[in-house]
């Protein structure tokens, strides 16, 4: 196949660019970057913007797949950038693949477009999109997501992954972010309890999208249809969160901050942002406080029955890769000890279950 990759230079576009090469595709990266690495394995990068529609019409010329991952990233940006790049850009590269005959693509979503007020213990895909978002972010991802979807017909056939929380080695999201916050002492638990959250390691994320992506051309009936791709481990996150600072040789976080006083504070901090269009992002948002103070773990059967899926890579597996990763890329890290003998992840039940039981035994 020749396949397109939009942010084939991202972590999980790259492990997916990764994967392709390493199984003889011919791959194409787009992106605004240029990324040496990729052409290094014979990648034809290409770049450009998603918001330039004769741009992405170019990249899917002469393509059998589209690989949509390309986003703008939670959890702060203007809605403006977010409509124009998470919307737009997923519009463009539909209009792009039905204009230049692409049959088949896999568009990177988010669990995020069923987040609620409310916690998330083991729902599965039939859980309704959410009515009012915390975050531009999830509000765009949605609109996209249901885009992709419906435009699912004989000459297109679409799928979308919902990802949750991916992490690994060349992570630039989650532990850099922890250990930054944690050396600057910005770092605190919010609330007294240790919420349960799935979480995918990136090349079990990378192997779901390729299995979506053949079985779309197998001519298998998951077309138009979302799946939830997760560990299948859900972990408590302020252990989890330890268990990444470790790799590092730092934490754990002892601080605490009760839920209701930073609601007020992400609420005070993103208001001062709009107001004074302050660079960067708050130190908190609205969108971070409910992600860390409610369960979000999810029923991934659907994947394992319909695409084959089975995550390779287990939490602890993961866990031991990135720190070898961290050790050889960025230096020194703690005792092996602190790393390798803290309090489990978590005592949550095993995906073997019914969600429904998985609800009760949490």
């Amino acid at each position: 196949m020749k396949v397109l990759v939009t942010g084939g230079g991202g972590f999980l576009g790259s492990a997916i660019v990764r994967k392709l090469i390493a199984r003889g595709d011919e791959v194409r990266s787009f992106g605004r970057g240029d990324y040496p690495e990729l052409t290094a394995l014979g990648v034809e990068v290409v770049r450009g913007d998603l918001r330039d529609p004769e741009a992405v019409s170019s990249a899917c010329a002469g393509c059998d797949l589209v690989f949509h991952v390309a986003a703008k990233p939670p959890p702060w940006g203007s809605l403006a950038e977010y409509q124009a790049i998470n919307v737009g850009g997923t519009e463009a590269v539909l209009a792009a693949c039905r204009s230049v005959g692409v049959p088949h693509l896999v568009y990177t979503s988010t669990p995020s477009v069923v987040a609620s007020a409310h916690d998330a213990q083991g729902i599965d895909e039939q859980a309704p999109y959410a009515d009012h978002y915390l975050s531009d972010y999830a509000a765009s991802k949605a609109q996209a997501e249901r885009r992709v979807l419906e435009s699912d017909c004989a000459g297109l056939r679409t799928v979308a992954l919902r990802p949750h929380l991916i992490w690994g080695p060349g992570d630039p999201h989650f532990l850099p972010r922890f250990v930054a916050k944690f050396r600057a002492g910005q770092l605190r638990r919010i609330g007294s309890g240790d919420p349960l959250v799935d979480t995918v390691y990136v090349d079990n994320a990378a192997d779901a999208h390729l299995l979506a992506a053949d079985r779309l051309r197998e001519g298998a009936d998951i077309g138009g249809r979302p799946f939830f791709i997760t560990n299948g481990e859900p972990v408590g996150l302020w252990a989890m969160v330890d268990r990444m600072l470790a790799v590092a040789g730092e934490g754990p976080v002892e601080g605490r901050v009760p839920v209701a006083a930073a609601r007020v504070v992400a609420w005070v901090l993103e208001g001062l942002h709009r107001l004074f269009r302050l660079r960067g992002e708050p130190r908190l948002t609205r969108f971070v406080v409910e992600e860390v103070t409610r369960d979000h773990w999810f029923d991934i059967s659907a994947a394992r029955e319909q695409l084959g899926y089975q995550p390779r890579i287990s939490t602890e597996e993961g866990l031991s890769i990135l720190r070898d990763w961290w050790l050889s890329e960025v230096g020194s890290v703690a005792p092996l000890a602190s790393v390798e003998k803290p309090a489990p992840l978590s005592s949550t039940p095993t995906r073997t279950t019914t969600p429904a039981e998985q609800v009760s035994e949490s």
